[in-house]
């Protein structure tokens, strides 16, 4: 049972994360989120907060907190190579930066293991229209 409460939940924070509109909605999902245990949870909080870089006028600024952010997704794919939600995170943020922040060494890779969890079934099936919607897969 308290497996299934975790997937629903996840469930839950993947649907949030997807209907965020703006800089206010995006710092309280990240204050929300930002102590949880759960890997994917985190990685989407890295995710918003690589997102936030693109509301401050400093360019140097913009770099640290993207890079800082960066940096925390990173750690947690290394530490959980084969977490689908990671993965997903990552590619939609590579595929979405500016080229100059050369954000795009892992395209590849995650697109590969991307499209193999997308021909499989298992219990993250629901984020599969998430990934067609939001990646080039």
């Amino acid at each position: 049972m308290l497996l299934h409460t975790a997937i629903t939940d996840l469930k839950e924070v993947v649907k949030e994360y997807h209907q965020l509109k703006g800089e206010t909605e995006e710092s309280n999902f990240i204050n929300k989120y930002i102590n949880s245990t759960d890997p994917s949870i985190l990685g989407y909080v890295a995710s918003i907060g690589m997102k936030q870089a693109e509301y401050s006028i400093n360019p140097y600024y913009k770099l640290k907190v993207f890079l800082t952010y960066k940096k925390k997704l990173d750690q947690l794919i290394n530490q959980h190579t084969n977490n689908i939600h990671l993965r997903y995170v990552r590619l939609v943020v590579q595929e979405n930066v500016p080229a100059i922040l050369k954000n795009y060494e892992e395209i590849k890779e995650d697109k590969i293991f991307l499209k193999n969890k997308l021909e499989s079934t298992d219990d993250t099936d629901y984020l599969d229209a998430y990934i067609k919607i939001n990646t080039s897969l």
